[in-house]
């Protein structure tokens, strides 16, 4: 069995555990949060009795193995570095850093001490996922992919009323890049690697966060185009644009339908059954590494992650936003 214990004690969390109950080799163990009553009420509810509110005890605690981290983006790197360096595995939600430069160092301390390491992106890791790269070749060769993730926060009305939510906060390295722009590119990045050029806009609130942007990438021989937004909502799907063909996928963040469209007016549906827990996959990944002592996945690399982050941070230098993390820790 991986022992895991959890920082963050809200609804994914509470997602990710019960996708652990399908997951034959997942144990929880332990809960991390800044109050102790807090940790208390979260441990009771999932029937362990192990809390922590000091980072560096759940660090040196022999109850845990690895730990899944969904605080806030800004405390990622910190967080997973404290652990890592104290011998533990980290499943890191996506972003998994607030910049390029964080990620480097949450990396390195992987390497240096040998544990596993990876973002918890779960649509790369999904049926679907795989069904799309097996079947790309069938439409040719590939011109344009478009990926649009447009979802109207419900923190969205507390703004406009006079309350700024985490959501909303640079000091936590929000925004909608972050939460919702980060699932249109990450399977770009899977999929086609690092683009030569980047050109990005986007709606900034007053909070200092983007509420809404675009970003078009530039390939050789082809481009592609991201949309998200958290202050409107969308309902178009994605599509890879072939010479032969257009792949549709209902949707890019948790894909469930695909479909090849052909030029000569043929289409194919190349779906599979997703039959688990759609978070399940993404920790199957993960604890199958440390079972088999690999420290980084193959979809969901070291690599894929770095520059991810790194076509987030050229795209937030040119809409202007900037982060509190953005500035080296003093050593």
């Amino acid at each position: 069995m991986v022992r895991f214990g959890v920082i963050g004690t809200n609804w994914i969390t509470e997602e990710m555990l019960r996708a652990g109950q399908e997951v034959s080799s997942f144990q929880f163990t332990a809960v991390y949060s800044r109050t102790a009553d807090r940790a208390a009420e979260f441990a009771q509810k999932f029937g362990v009795s192990t809390i922590f509110t000091d980072l560096t005890e759940m660090a040196q605690s022999e109850e845990v193995d690895a730990v899944y981290i969904a605080s806030p983006n800004s405390l990622h790197a910190q967080q997973a570095i404290t652990l890592m360096n104290h011998g533990k595995h980290v499943l890191c939600e996506k972003p998994m850093a607030s910049n390029a430069r964080e990620a480097k160092e949450m990396i390195e301390a992987a390497r240096r001490n040998g544990v596993v390491f990876m973002e918890a992106l779960k649509s790369t890791l999904l049926p679907n996922f795989a069904a799309i790269r097996e079947n790309l070749p069938k439409i040719g060769e590939i011109r344009r992919y478009f990926a649009s993730y447009c979802q109207y926060s419900s923190r969205y009305d507390a703004y406009k009323a006079g309350t700024v939510l985490n959501a909303f906060k640079p000091e936590f390295s929000n925004g909608a890049l972050m939460d919702l722009g980060v699932y249109c590119l990450y399977p770009l990045v899977v999929l086609f690697g690092k683009p030569e050029r980047i050109s990005a806009h986007a709606m900034m609130l007053e909070s200092g966060v983007d509420g809404e942007g675009s970003i078009l990438l530039s390939y050789q021989g082809k481009d592609a185009v991201i949309m998200y937004s958290k202050i409107t909502n969308s309902d178009l799907p994605a599509e890879i644009q072939g010479e032969q063909g257009t792949m549709v996928i209902d949707r890019i963040s948790n894909p469930q339908h695909v479909q090849i469209r052909y030029r000569d007016g043929r289409v194919e549906d190349v779906s599979v059954a997703q039959e688990k827990h759609s978070m399940s996959y993404e920790l199957a990944e993960f604890v199958g590494l440390i079972e088999n002592r690999k420290q980084q996945s193959e979809i969901n690399s070291h690599e894929n992650s770095l520059v991810t982050l790194e076509i987030m941070d050229e795209a937030r230098k040119q809409i202007g936003l900037v982060y509190p993390n953005d500035k080296p820790l003093s050593r």
